[in-house]
């Protein structure tokens, strides 16, 4: 090798020498900032959020991680183990107070622990058909919701009949189906039980307020054109719970109106009235006359044979499904025609059905059924009120 060619070759060496140190210290500092990338990551967070309990791994190292949220999203498992309700991401976890449902399974005689947005699950698929359009379906979740954050906000433990539950699954608080119950639902009716999970996913960690407050959001089948002032059925009188106009009920839902026939004698025995003697061996029935209705357009007092009954008490004793009521007698009969299902206060379910069918929002629902109401999220109210559930 000649001196041109040697020093050639130096010259080279030299400089893929340099190359190769360059390359070794850019990708030392490449890895550097991707390290340091992921442990400020989501990744990084979560894996953060792990080891102070804020995630729960309920599979264990080697397995698929159930990943419970903060923010109550995480549901039942699905066939595969993942969580049905999906999970907000760790930068999200602070926002809403981790909330548990202790329901006491009546049939079961057992209480079952589930995060809220379970919990509101179980009551959307229990309390309404999962075939009703995503806006009602969503005014469900944020009623069902509301309804259960009151109660752990006062401490009411009324119904509840043993220590250590907060609810029961039956029409006493809210009608709730079981952990196990949902996971039948989701195998039978996968399309439907995807429209309970995205309804209450879209509305998580929202209720319905009143000054400060989650409300008293009762609701309720199928109204008779109207809803109800509470106090004409409860004993309060609540400024968000006043009588609207609700139409689309008469069209859509197959409890609108019902007939239903009884004996004249079964009539007035169950109501407590008894048929007046008229002298020589005559039977002269008692009047029945509806002395007021409410605002609601139901029954408030009804006179029978100068006995004077409100229409919850005339329903509850005929067993009919509303104070809505009018009759006929013929002969030995008398036929009542009945509008409607349920008490009447609050939301009626089939008429957010029909306002969701005529393009209304799960917000403008609510807010036409509670007077005066706002959408907020649990853990602004607490923070206004420094209440803790």
């Amino acid at each position: 090798m000649d001196r041109k060619q040697n020093e050639k070759w130096l010259t080279g060496t030299s400089s893929k020498a340099t190359l190769n140190l360059w390359l070794a210290f850019s990708m030392g500092v490449a890895f550097a900032v991707l390290s340091w990338l992921h442990l400020h990551s989501d990744n990084g967070a979560q894996a953060d959020l792990v080891s102070q309990g804020v995630f729960e791994d309920n599979e264990g190292s080697q397995g698929t991680k159930n990943i419970e949220t903060v923010d109550n999203v995480a549901g039942p498992l699905d066939a595969d183990g993942a969580p049905t309700l999906g999970a907000k991401g760790a930068d999200e976890a602070d926002s809403e107070p981790r909330i548990n449902i202790r329901v006491y399974l009546m049939e079961d005689k057992r209480v079952e622990s589930v995060q809220l947005e379970t919990y509101v699950a179980g009551v959307v698929a229990a309390e309404m058909p999962v075939d009703f359009e995503p806006a009602a379906l969503e005014a469900q979740a944020l009623a069902a919701r509301t309804y259960i954050v009151r109660k752990l906000w006062l401490n009411d433990k009324s119904g509840v009949p043993v220590p250590g539950a907060d609810v029961t699954d039956t029409q006493t608080h809210q009608v709730y189906r079981s952990s196990s119950e949902m996971k039948r639902l989701a195998a039978i009716d996968q399309a439907g039980w995807r429209k309970v999970q995205k309804a209450v996913k879209d509305t998580a960690g929202q209720v319905i307020s009143y000054r400060g407050e989650p409300i008293e959001a009762l609701f309720f089948s199928t109204s008779n054109g109207y809803t109800e002032n509470s106090e004409e059925v409860f004993p309060a009188k609540l400024p968000y719970l006043r009588s609207v106009a609700s139409p689309w009920d008469k069209e859509g839902s197959p409890r609108a109106a019902e007939t239903v026939e009884m004996p004249l004698t079964d009539f007035y025995q169950k109501l407590g009235v008894r048929s007046l003697s008229a002298g020589a061996g005559v039977i002269r029935q008692p009047t029945i006359r509806i002395v007021e209705r409410t605002a609601g357009h139901r029954v408030k007092l009804l006179s029978a044979g100068g006995t004077i009954l409100t229409g919850e008490q005339v329903r509850n004793k005929l067993g009919l499904r509303s104070a809505s009521f009018e009759w006929v007698v013929r002969k030995d009969k008398v036929v009542m025609t009945v509008f409607g299902s349920g008490h009447g206060v609050g939301m009626s379910q089939w008429g957010a059905q029909g306002m969701a069918q005529a393009g209304m929002s799960a917000r403008q629902i609510v807010q036409h059924y509670y007077t005066g109401t706002l959408i907020e999220k649990v853990s602004k109210l607490l923070n206004r009120s420094g209440k803790r559930l």
